[in-house]
């Protein structure tokens, strides 16, 4: 997660979860959420702030759920 810290504070954006990396540290991921989590912690003590789920559906034009057929 160190890489993804220095982008965040770049003033990239930043996504997690098993797709992008299977480790968590030197150890395998146990999920989606502890690595959310994780990174969720590190950008809170940065000052930086997350996204929320509708600000991520907006800026990667999503559909969101009240406009899908499933």
């Amino acid at each position: 997660m160190p890489l993804i810290s220095i982008a965040a504070a770049m003033g990239g954006n930043v996504r997690v979860g098993l797709e992008d990396s299977l480790y968590d540290g030197r150890q395998l991921a146990k999920s989606n959420a502890d690595q959310v989590r994780r990174i969720r912690a590190i950008l809170d003590g940065l000052s930086l702030e997350v996204a929320t789920p509708t600000e991520a559906r907006e800026m990667l034009a999503l559909k969101g759920g009240d406009r899908v057929a499933f």
